[in-house]
């Protein structure tokens, strides 16, 4: 994983709504761990981007994926669905960041392999503090396995 020798750990954000790319891009500069975020916006463009295919071909592999759910064109279950099935991919672990609270997609979440569940507060504190324990916990607690 990136960031062991001071290299930025790469961040994948998968999201379509402005805002909350805005919000995780402000807690991830105020977090401890340098990082290069990369963001799309929509579940076609991340699996280009997982695969480094057409625009994306000299893109890092991302350390981490943070997934929005309810994306265009392909939604965050097919996402996860494509990573978790891809002997290239399935090690990243992906944090799906959602609004929904839907027992339903944290079953069908978790099922497809999802390597947690997270809805996102409301409030702009609420959201820098989810974003930062994501960060403090997948990238300095946890040990992954090497690529």
């Amino acid at each position: 994983m990136s960031g062991e020798h001071g290299e930025p750990v790469e961040i994948l954000l998968a999201e379509d709504n402005p805002g909350d790319v805005t919000l995780t891009r402000k807690a991830l500069e105020r977090g401890n761990i340098s990082n290069n975020l990369h963001v799309v916006n929509d579940g076609v463009e991340a699996v280009a981007f997982l695969r480094q295919e057409g625009e994306y071909a000299d893109e890092p592999r991302p350390d981490l994926v943070l997934l929005d759910l309810n994306m265009p064109r392909k939604d965050g279950r097919d996402v996860l669905e494509t990573i978790k099935e891809d002997d290239d991919l399935r090690r990243i672990p992906v944090v799906v960041m959602t609004s929904s609270e839907a027992e339903e997609d944290i079953v069908q979440s978790y099922d497809l392999h999802a390597n947690a569940y997270l809805t996102k507060p409301i409030d702009f504190d609420g959201f820098l503090d989810v974003v930062q324990r994501i960060e403090d916990f997948w990238l300095t607690v946890v040990r992954m396995p090497p690529e």
